[in-house]
This record gives structure tokens, C-alpha cells and sequence, in this order.
């Protein structure tokens, strides 16, 4: 265990642009690759990496964060460890919701202030990455850093949406911009290595992942209204405090939005996936013990499948099938995310349903869906046709959404059977 550090997960805010994913939800709390949430990726990274004392900052939709976390993260009574959510509070000397990434962890340092560490480790709650942390802590402590900055090489188009910096030749920032605008872009290049530079990654960004000196983060933040790591804290750092960048070289991305996460999820499938769910550091994530998925008549590929299913479509191509997945024979599924469900129905269940012929939970008979998210708990009735792509035009209706030419089925919706989307 690393007893120097500890580390703060951002739960981010309302997570508009990944609706309705988190219409009633949370965005670390939004299901990824089948069986994990968000939240476990920062939370693993943290575990491999020897650092095992985590907050978790949250204040929209954090019912089943919380009760993720509780059933998820437990350990021994006789060790340090735990992961501990920390929701948004009002308290008798502050009235108001997390106003920004630093002002989450200003309100929260009451709590931070009760443990010993000399470094506090702030992360993203909705990023998909591995990372050893441990190479940056020791990065830190031998270069002298008061903070660190986890970087990473981006192209033109993606540099907008982060912050940009510039550092020396001994990776010291230099200069820091939060989302410049494309046409002031190139006097913000970087020396990012030929081999970087011919993949069209001229720029420097940062990740969202800061290392703090305990005793500065309380200065920084304390007795003054700065709400933003990006916008303030970290460019108006780089004159009085040694700043260094930590280039990181794995892959790694933001989810920021419906078009990211179906990218992120739907890369899984690939034959050696950038994002690798095979590594010997696992994902961590709550344990559930459910049946291994029973598959008949399926011709499957490049697909994953968690547990639990129960599978008799004719094929599944490009997608990856949730916990307790049930679909119907005859139905075909290409590049989409099914979800799953959080229990199954019982025998009395099913047989009410088919007597009434109302849709079961799960995906029905000779159904077609290509580009699509099946959110937890969907009833999908028989000959249901979702075919997305780009001549679908974005909007928001009773039972789905459609962003980027993906459509999003809600959670819980009900799709008639012989519906047409």
C-alpha cells in the first residue's frame, strides 16, 4: 500500500452530453464493457498501482454510485484501505453544489485533512485508460514537483476539447491553455517525437490526472473562490510552482459524450483492442456471482459476452452483450452495446407475458439492430427493427434518443413488437 498517497475521483456534473445514459444515473456510474462501471476504471488503476485510500465525488444521481461502491469495494478491518463516497453537502459554512473540479475538492478537504499522505492524486471519474500510477508518483518526488500533470498527444482536431500546454526540454509547463479555439491552434504545437508527430499528434494535452504536493493543493484552494483546475489553478500555478508534464503513452480516452462511448465499448471487440481487458492487472468491479451465459444456434463474432445470458439470436457481430442479456431467436445484432439487465424474470413472469404478448425483458425474435446502446432493463418486442447510422437525424422521443447516428434506447423502455426505428 502507498501510504503517500491519496487519491479524489471526480464524479463530474450533470453529464448532459452522455444523456440519457444518465438520465438516472451518474455518469461513473454508467455500465462499460458489459459488467463494469465507469467509476472502476479510475478505482482499479488506483488498486494496481499500490493506492487504496479513494474518494469518490459525486452530487447528481449518486444512488447507484453509492450503492455500487458499497457492494463493491471491501476490504480487510485490519488494513487503512476503503473507498469512500463523498457527495455534495451543504454544510452551516457553504450553501452551494460543487461549482467546478477544484471547488469539488475544496469542500471536501475537511475530510482530506484527517488522513496522513504527502501527495493527493485527483482523477477523472470517466476516462478509460490503464495506467500505473506509481511511475508518476516517483516521477514527482525525484524531479522536485510541487504538481504533475499526467499529458498526452492529441491531434488538431481533438485538441480543442482539452486543456493544451507547453513544456521545456526538463518537462517543465511552460504555459497552459484550457479548449483553445482552432484558429490560435498552431502556436500551441509541441515536441512530441517523430514517431508521435507522423500520426498527426502534434499537440499536448492534459489528461485531467493531477499529482499535488498535499501541503500546496490546501494553499491553493483554501481562503479563495477558484473553481477550476483547468481554467485557473494549474495556468496560474506555472509562475510561482514547478509544474511538471508526465507524458503517458498508452491509450486512453475521455468519455465525454454518446459517439466516445459507443467507440470505447465497440474498440473492445477488436482482435487485439487498444484498451486491454485481458491484462494481467484486472478491472475491478462487483462481484455477482452469476451463471456462465448458455448460447444456442449463435454464430458469433468479434463479440464480447459477459455472464449470465441466455442466447439464441441467429447472430451477433461487432457488439458486446451485458450481464443477464436474454435474446430471442432469429435476431440479428451488429455494432451495438446491449447492456443487460439487472435481474431476471420469473417463470410466472414470462408466461404473463407471452399470454398477453407484451414484450419480455430482454431482446425478442427476428429482431435487426445495428448502431445502437440498449440501455439495463429493456423490453424489446419481436420483429423490431433498429438500424442506426447517419441518415437518422438527432432527437429525443419517449423511448429512445438519437445522437450521432447511434440510437440510444432508454432505460426500462418498452419497444412494441414490429416497431420500426
Amino acid at each position: 500500500m502507498n501510504s503517500k498517497v491519496i487519491s479524489v475521483v471526480l464524479g463530474g456534473g450533470q453529464g448532459s452530453r452522455l444523456y440519457p445514459l444518465t438520465d438516472t444515473r451518474s455518469k461513473p456510474a454508467v455500465p462499460i464493457a458489459g459488467k463494469y462501471r465507469l467509476v472502476d476504471i479510475p478505482i482499479s488503476n488506483c488498486l494496481n498501482s499500490g493506492i487504496e485510500r479513494i474518494f469518490v465525488l459525486t452530487q447528481f444521481n449518486s444512488a447507484s454510485l453509492n450503492k455500487h461502491i458499497k457492494n463493491t469495494y471491501h476490504f480487510s478491518f485490519f488494513s487503512d484501505a476503503f473507498v469512500d463516497i463523498l457527495a455534495a453537502e451543504q454544510t452551516p459554512g457553504n450553501s452551494t453544489w460543487f461549482q467546478g473540479t477544484a471547488d469539488a475538492v475544496r469542500q471536501s478537504l475537511n475530510h482530506l485533512v484527517q488522513h496522513e499522505c504527502d501527495y493527493v492524486l485527483i482523477l477523472s471519474g470517466d476516462q478509460l485508460y490503464q495506467m500505473d500510477f506509481e511511475g508518476m508518483v516517483r516521477n514527482h518526488e525525484e524531479n522536485g514537483a510541487d504538481i504533475s500533470i499526467a499529458t498526452i498527444p492529441v491531434t488538431a482536431r481533438d485538441a480543442s476539447d482539452f486543456g493544451i500546454l507547453k513544456a521545456d526540454e526538463n518537462n517543465l509547463i511552460t504555459s497552459f491553455i484550457e479548449k483553445p479555439k482552432k484558429d490560435i491552434l498552431p502556436e500551441w504545437k509541441s515536441d512530441v517525437g517523430d514517431k508521435v508527430r507522423s500520426s498527426g499528434k502534434e499537440y499536448l494535452a492534459s489528461m485531467g490526472i493531477y499529482l499535488f504536493n498535499k501541503k500546496l493543493l490546501f494553499e491553493l484552494l483554501e481562503n479563495n473562490t477558484r473553481t477550476d483546475f483547468g481554467k485557473e489553478i494549474i495556468p496560474q500555478s506555472l509562475v510561482d510552482h514547478k509544474v511538471l508534464s508526465y507524458q503517458f503513452e498508452g491509450y486512453w480516452t475521455d468519455i465525454g459524450n454518446i459517439h466516445s462511448f459507443f467507440e470505447a465499448n465497440i474498440g473492445l471487440t477488436d482482435d487485439i483492442p487498444e484498451f486491454n481487458l485481458f491484462d494481467k492487472r484486472p478491472i475491478y468491479s462487483r462481484a455477482r456471482m452469476l451463471p456462465p451465459s448458455k448460447i444456442s444456434g449463435t454464430t458469433l463474432e468479434k463479440t464480447i459476452i459477459a455472464d449470465g445470458c441466455i442466447i439464441n439470436a441467429s447472430r451477433i457481430e461487432r457488439a458486446v452483450i451485458g450481464i443477464r442479456t436474454r435474446i430471442g431467436t432469429g435476431t440479428t445484432i451488429v455494432n451495438s452495446y446491449v447492456m443487460g439487465g439487472d435481474r431476471y424474470q420469473t417463470l410466472n413472469e414470462l408466461s404473463e407475458a407471452a399470454e398477453s404478448k407484451i414484450p419480455v425483458m430482454g431482446i425478442g425474435e427476428r429482431c435487426y439492430i445495428k448502431n445502437a446502446i440498449i440501455d439495463k432493463n429493456c423490453f424489446i418486442g419481436n420483429d423490431v427493427r433498429i438500424n442506426g447510422g447517419p441518415h437518422l437525424t438527432d432527437g429525443d422521443f419517449k423511448t429512445h434518443t438519437i445522437k450521432d447516428g447511434i440510437v440510444v434506447v432508454k432505460k426500462l423502455a418498452v419497444i412494441p413488437n414490429g416497431t420500426v426505428i
